[in-house]
């Protein structure tokens, strides 16, 4: 019998037991062993902030077979990858690889960008002294390779669930995370922000920033560089090329050709001595005068743009020194070049031009077949019947269906779509009406306005875009579409709690800051067949905005048969069950759980009305008044930041003395925090919206207290 005792990142203390033999090969079923976890040390970072990571992978994730990793065992931070050689970067690429399609395929939704981003993880830390150094990611899910790299593998099968690994970029978890990220578009403002707060004081670490093809679309990313060229502080633009386009056709054209010619001008562009040469060039011809320095820029301008790709001349306009095309999985010439860049004291804004492959395809036939089959679905008699196989139907599918139920009525409604993911659903919109669908990406201020101006024009467009992401385009929807009362339809996706996405793309605000606006009118769907409904009523509004929310996640009742839906009264909500204790009037999908909280107090003889509001603009104001005459507790519920609908009620029924008498109130609504990634179910418990916290609640208004502790436990 031997024993020993390991020491595992995180402070986590390992003993195991076992029969050894001379053999060095233990396989995990001849090799019975104990985890003793005596504790959870987190680690510090260098600013002090605390990691708050203390979940834990299975430990049947930990000792199961899996594909050898000697390199990568050996590497428990960056500066472990210093040594190794070139064929050992390259094996140990090749390794994390393999690690994280193995995690992945467990942790979360199928996707290839974190093997894209492989071999450029690998030569950035190589390169640069990360955390001295600045390394900032614009997407989350390239950043899995260098969260492996950064002392994090062991807690990689943690990935986006409760009290592990985010699935994003945090300067909470670790200090190789200098800004938090996952939206898109914003790397280049930190990273230049740092770069000059380096500047002014006197500092000499290098900031990296990397950006992909859909943070190109935002408006910010060319803010930034505009800003960057201007001041000239040294600052590395890496551009991560997965060759994804917006638009078919683009993507059937050329496509940006990595070789050896343009892998020795990437290299020769980015060598100190052309750079020398080029700023002497630019000194000698600023001394000569008489035009000869903007003739000289112009021809260098011309020359660059002919060795560059189409469209590398624009980064140069906006003040950007461009190197490219570079063949994102070749380690040599990454290194190469970012040695080269890193080495240079005075360089500016540097722009690198990085090629990588994501391998998509077999999603992509995934997803025609998918559309290919919902089409074959749909029924002779105007009922659609979707086929979903093991995919659960979800809201998104819901919507979907009704929209081309409306869309096939009408020939005015038009959809545009913005985010960085398209739900899969929405594809088949897009077949189905091919020119009445735009898709224009991370680009929500544009939408926004883009919807304004194809209402101007006759159409009905429905602006859809996620909880989350509206919040870039506020101004636009308040100046552009609340203001001047065009019908807009803004369709709000990912509504409330999003699981394992966390707070990032929460929808925790929309419903508090769009009834703000004086002329909107502002709608939430507590099931799919209120969702048919909204679809219809919003086709109908042709003289003011309007939006309506709905959750991320399954159907209520996913075996229920949908029709079309039929255009409700605005402002008007409905009672779903008779009660007279207690009232719990539901915004959302939070009706649900008022119906699962009336059935608790049910059990305990206590008679609740359940009401669905509908609306949180205009509100019901008759229904609100007969749930205060007729009851003596007024409970609203909604899946929201204070300031939404239960601050709207309150205004109301103060308003209107409803207040002044015997009636009790109270909102529950999510917590004045950010949530972290989680189940949904964790997080809802989490947030106190559960059917059990509704029911809870209740019973300590009516004094019951002990029975709302019992509830909960």
């Amino acid at each position: 019998m031997g024993t020993v005792s390991t020491q595992c990142p995180f402070g986590i203390t390992a003993d195991f037991h076992a029969q050894f033999d001379n053999r060095i090969g233990l396989s995990s079923s001849s090799f019975p062993s104990t985890l003793n976890i005596s504790k959870l040390n987190c680690h510090p970072n260098a600013k002090g902030l605390v990691n708050r990571i203390c979940s834990l992978p299975d430990i049947d994730d930990l000792f199961s077979e899996k594909v050898p990793t000697p390199i990568l065992d050996v590497v428990e931070n960056p500066i472990h990858l210093k040594n190794l050689s070139i064929k050992e970067l390259k094996l140990l690429a090749d390794e994390i690889r393999s690690e994280l399609s193995s995690i992945i395929s467990k942790t979360q939704r199928s996707s290839k960008a974190h093997l894209a981003t492989v071999e450029l993880t690998v030569a950035l830390h190589y390169v640069f002294h990360a955390p001295v150094d600045k390394i900032l990611w614009d997407a989350g899910e390239q950043t899995y390779a260098h969260k492996i790299l950064t002392g994090r593998r062991f807690l990689m099968p943690t990935l986006r669930q409760k009290n592990g690994l985010s699935g994003f970029t945090s300067r909470a978890e670790s200090e190789y995370d200098p800004f938090g990220a996952g939206h898109g578009c914003n790397s280049i403002s930190a990273g230049l922000g740092m770069a000059v707060a380096r500047d002014i004081k006197g500092k000499r670490e290098r900031v990296v920033t990397v950006i992909n093809n859909g943070s190109t679309m935002a408006g910010q990313v060319y803010e930034a560089m505009s800003n960057a060229g201007y001041l000239d502080s040294n600052l590395v633009v890496i551009l991560n090329d997965s060759r994804h386009s917006l638009h078919p056709k683009i993507e059937e054209g050329p496509k940006t050709s990595i070789n050896a010619l343009s892998s020795t001008l990437s290299r020769i562009q980015s060598s100190k001595s052309f750079r020398r040469f080029r700023e002497v060039a630019k000194g000698v011809t600023k001394r000569i005068g008489g035009g000869m320095h903007e003739l000289a820029a112009k021809v260098d301008q011309y020359a660059r743009g002919m060795m560059g790709p189409s469209g590398s001349t624009l980064f140069e306009e906006l003040g950007l020194y461009y190197i490219g095309p570079v063949d994102g999985h070749n380690i040599e010439d990454l290194i190469c070049i970012l040695q080269e860049v890193a080495s240079l004291d005075s360089m500016g804004p540097v722009l690198v031009h990085v090629i990588t492959e994501e391998n998509q395809g077999s999603e992509d036939n995934q997803k025609r077949e998918t559309v290919e089959k919902q089409k074959e679905d749909l029924s002779a008699n105007g009922t659609y019947s979707f086929s979903y196989g093991d995919h659960c139907r979800t809201y998104s599918d819901c919507l979907v269906e009704a929209l081309i139920m409306e869309a096939e009525k009408d020939k005015d409604i038009v959809i545009v779509h913005a985010g960085m993911e398209m739900d899969p659903s929405l594809l088949l919109f897009q077949e189905r009406f091919s020119d009445r669908f735009f898709d224009v990406g991370i680009a929500e201020q544009h939408a926004v306005t883009f919807s304004a101006g194809l209402s101007c024009g006759g159409l009905k467009p429905f602006c859809i875009i996620s909880s989350a992401f509206l919040q870039r385009a506020y101004d636009q929807v308040i100046h552009d579409v609340d203001r001047q009362k065009i019908p807009v339809r803004f369709v709000i996706t990912s509504a409330g709690l999003v699981g394992s996405d966390g707070p990032l793309q929460c929808g925790a605000f929309d419903i508090t800051f769009m009834s703000c606006l004086p002329n909107m009118i502002v709608m939430a769907a507590s099931d799919e067949d209120e969702l048919m409904h909204m679809v219809a009523t919003a086709v109908q509004i042709d003289d003011q905005p309007v939006c309506f929310r709905y959750p991320r996640g399954a159907l209520v009742r996913t075996d229920h048969p949908l029709c079309g839906g039929s255009a409700l009264e605005i402002g008007k909500g409905k009672v779903l069950v008779e009660g007279e204790d207690v009232a719990l009037l539901g915004y959302g999908a939070m009706v649900q759980n008022c119906l699962k909280a009336q059935a608790l107090l049910s059990k305990l003889g206590i008679n609740v009305t359940v009401a669905d509001a509908r609306f949180c603009k205009p509100l019901d104001i008759n229904l609100l008044r007969q749930l205060c005459n007729n009851h003596d507790i007024l409970i609203t519920v909604e899946e929201g930041s204070v300031g939404g609908f239960g601050s709207h009620v309150a205004q109301f029924i103060a308003l209107d003395g409803l207040l002044d008498g015997r009636l009790k109130w109270r909102p529950v609504v999510l917590p004045d925090n950010y949530i972290e990634h989680a189940s949904p179910k964790e997080q809802l418990t989490l947030a106190g919206l559960t059917g059990h916290h509704i029911a809870a609640t209740t019973l300590s208004l009516l004094g019951r207290t002990r029975e709302a502790l019992l509830l909960m436990c």
